[in-house]
């Protein structure tokens, strides 16, 4: 029987802090991959996750301190019921 491979989270994930607001940024990936994954999560419980995966954690890392400082903490947090018109792929 085959075991699943399992998730490796980057030491580089980390709370960010705006206005106030506070987010998740989470690197991660399979241990059986090299490229890693990016999502962010909100106070709420809603996650923003990224189409695209970075050769390295800090590439990941970058990618999310410059997309929060260009569109902004808010434009990461969802409604509070999760429902409505927000979904956030990038």
């Amino acid at each position: 029987m085959d075991q699943e491979p399992k998730l490796i989270v980057s030491n580089k994930s980390q709370p960010l802090s705006s206005g106030g607001k506070t987010v998740y940024i989470e690197i991660f990936r399979l241990e059986n991959e090299k490229k890693w994954a990016l999502a962010i999560d909100d106070e709420i419980g809603n996650t923003s996750v990224w189409d695209k995966t970075f050769k390295s954690e800090k590439a990941a890392l970058l990618d999310a301190k410059k997309s929060i400082l260009e569109e902004g903490i808010n434009k990461f947090i969802g409604p509070e019921d999760g429902k409505g018109e927000w979904s956030k792929n990038i």
